[in-house]
């Protein structure tokens, strides 16, 4: 496993934007996905996005909306999330998934879209 460290979440009004970052603080393991799930009040966690080397995958309710992206040499891993809605509102963890396909998670990092 490996250390991982999330930024950007916070406030914002709907139909705004927010980026959410999440690094490596060690890079010791080679990393072969990365990703995003969420979980909103009373829900169970749900993937967000994911990455790798086939590409990104999105769920349908940010399809459109949010885009992932990585620096696979940074080990870092981006949210960028445009037209928030109310419904967006949820505590955001990333992860790593590392050659042995072990998991590792961001202490998770609390967006609320709210008027």
């Amino acid at each position: 496993q490996v250390q991982l460290v999330e930024s950007g979440g916070g406030l914002v009004q709907p139909g705004g934007s927010l980026r959410l970052s999440c690094a490596a603080s060690e890079s010791g393991v080679k990393i072969v996905d990365m990703g995003w799930y969420r979980r909103a009040p009373g829900k169970q966690r749900a993937l967000v996005a994911r990455i790798n080397n086939g590409g990104p995958i999105y769920a349908d309710a940010v399809l459109g909306r949010f885009t992932i992206s990585r620096d696979t040499a940074k080990k870092t891993v981006y949210l960028q999330m445009n037209s928030l809605e109310p419904l967006d509102t949820a505590i955001y963890y990333c992860y790593f998934r590392d050659v042995f396909l072990t998991d590792s998670w961001g202490q998770g990092i609390q967006v609320t879209v709210s008027s």
